[in-house]
C-alpha cells in the first residue's frame, strides 16, 4: 500500500510539473523573444530535468540503492520533493482562486478585485513559507510528551512505571549528531524506568550507524535499554550490526525475542520483532503470541503500528510503535488531520486503545524524504503506566 501511494504520488507531481511547463512556456512566448525566449524555454527544460533527476534519486535511493545514497543524491531528491509538494498546493490554489475570479467577474468591485489578488498572492507564498518553517524551525523542535497509558488490573508496584520511547531517529545528512545529543540529554531528564527504542536508527547504509548507538548507549534507565528493528534497517542490510554494535554498549534489540523485567514482585515482559511490512498483512505478528508470558505486563515494541489488532489478539496489553513520523507533514483540516501516513495506516500518532489493550505510537525524531516537519514535530515520549 506504501508503494501505491508513493506510485499515486509521482503521478500526480508529474501531472502538475507538466502544468506548469505548459504555464512558462506559454508566458515566456508572450514575455520573450529571440535569444531571451530561447534561453527561457532552456531553463524550463533544465527545471524539468533536475525534477525527473530527483524523482529518480528518491525512487532509487528508497530501495536502498547504494549509487543514489551519497550526500548529493539525498538532497537532490529532497529538494525536489519538497519544490513537488509545495508547486502541487499552489496550483492546486492557484485554480480555486481562479473559479472565485470567473464566478464574480461580472459584478465584483475592483477595489474587491485587487484585495482578492492580494489575498491570492500571499496563500499562494504559504507552501513555501511553510516548507522554509518546517526545515528550519520545527524539524528541529523536539518536545517531550508525557502520555498516562491506563492498564486494567495493574500490579501497584508497576502504578507509575516510566517507559522512555524513541523511535525514527534517522542519524543521516538531515540529523546531526550534536542535535540527537540534545534528545539524549533531554530524555535523561525525564528519570525514566526503563527505554524503548522501536526502531529506523538511521536512513541509508551510509549514515553513522555506530554514532547513532553510541548516542543511544548514554540513556540513562534503572531497568536498562530495549529496542526493535525498522524497516531502514531491514532497506540499509545492517540488522545484524546493529544488534552486535549495540550489545557492546548493553542495548538489546529484541528479533523475535522477549526479556523480562522485574519491579518489586510483578514482571513487565518486553518482547520486539522485526519490522513487519505491510505487504504481508496476513503474516503480521506471526509466531509472536509464543512471546507472551501469562500473569505478566506484557509489552511488544514494533517499529509498523498496523499490527496493533493482532497484537491485542495475542495478548499484550501494550504496543510502542513508530514508523509513520506523525505523518511528518500534516495539516488540520475541519478536526481532521490530512497527511500521507493516512494512506496506509490508521494508526497515524498518538494513543489507541482496543479492549483492554493500548498503543502508542510517536511521530519519532528525525525525516526521511524531506528535512521538512509541518504539523508534527518531533517528539520524546515517556509512557506512564497507570492503574484504570
Amino acid at each position: 500500500m506504501v508503494q501505491s501511494a508513493d506510485s499515486i504520488a509521482l503521478i500526480v507531481f508529474i501531472l502538475v510539473q507538466w502544468r506548469i511547463t505548459i504555464v512558462w512556456l506559454r508566458y515566456a512566448g508572450r514575455r520573450f523573444s529571440g535569444n531571451a525566449r530561447i534561453a527561457a524555454r532552456l531553463a524550463i527544460l533544465l527545471l524539468d530535468l533536475t525534477v525527473a533527476a530527483g524523482c529518480i534519486a528518491d525512487t532509487l535511493s528508497s530501495l536502498g540503492h547504494p549509487l543514489f545514497s551519497s550526500t548529493f543524491t539525498l538532497f537532490l531528491s529532497a529538494a525536489v520533493l519538497a519544490y513537488c509538494m509545495s508547486a502541487t498546493a499552489v496550483l492546486a490554489l492557484h485554480y480555486v482562486f481562479k473559479k472565485i475570479r470567473t464566478a464574480t467577474r461580472a459584478d465584483f468591485h475592483p477595489g474587491r478585485r485587487r484585495v482578492l489578488n492580494a489575498a491570492r498572492d500571499v496563500v499562494m507564498a504559504a507552501p513555501f513559507v511553510a516548507m522554509a518553517y518546517g526545515a528550519l524551525i520545527e524539524r528541529l523542535d523536539f518536545r517531550v510528551r508525557e502520555v498516562d497509558v491506563p492498564v486494567p488490573g495493574l500490579s501497584p508496584d508497576l502504578d507509575g512505571l516510566r517507559i522512555l520511547h524513541l523511535s525514527d531517529i534517522h542519524l543521516s545528512p538531515f540529523l546531526s549528531e550534536d542535535e540527537l545529543a540534545r534528545v539524549i540529554d533531554a530524555s535523561n531528564a525525564l528519570r525514566a524506568h526503563v527505554a524503548m527504542v522501536t526502531g529506523d536508527l538511521i536512513s541509508s547504509r551510509r549514515d553513522p550507524l555506530d554514532v547513532c548507538i553510541r548516542q543511544l548507549a548514554r540513556l540513562k534507565a534503572d531497568a536498562g535499554i530495549f529496542g526493535c528493528l525498522g524497516n531502514h534497517e531491514r532497506y540499509s542490510r545492517v540488522e545484524r550490526r546493529t544488534v552486535e554494535l549495540s550489545a557492546r554498549h548493553g542495548i538489546r534489540f529484541l528479533r523475535g525475542q522477549a526479556q523480562q523485567l522485574r519491579f518489586g514482585t510483578s514482571v513487565v515482559n518486553v518482547a520486539g520483532v522485526d519490522y513487519q511490512p505491510l505487504s504481508d498483512r496476513a503474516g503480521y505478528l506471526r509466531g509472536a503470541d509464543r512471546l507472551v508470558t501469562p500473569g505478566a505486563l506484557n509489552v511488544l515494541l514494533s517499529h509498523n503500528p498496523d499490527v496493533f489488532p493482532v497484537a491485542v489478539r495475542q495478548g499484550y496489553d501494550l504496543v510502542l510503535a513508530g514508523h509513520t513520523h506523525g505523518g511528518q507533514v500534516s495539516v488540520e483540516i475541519l478536526d481532521q488531520a490530512i497527511n500521507p501516513a493516512r494512506f496506509f495506516t490508521p494508526y497515524v500518532y498518538g494513543l489507541y486503545r482496543s479492549e483492554k489493550s493500548a498503543a502508542y505510537v510517536t511521530r519519532g525524531i528525525g525525516t526521511i524524504g524531506i528535512p521538512v516537519r509541518v504539523g508534527a514535530p518531533p517528539e520524546i515520549t515517556v509512557v506512564r503506566l497507570r492503574k484504570a
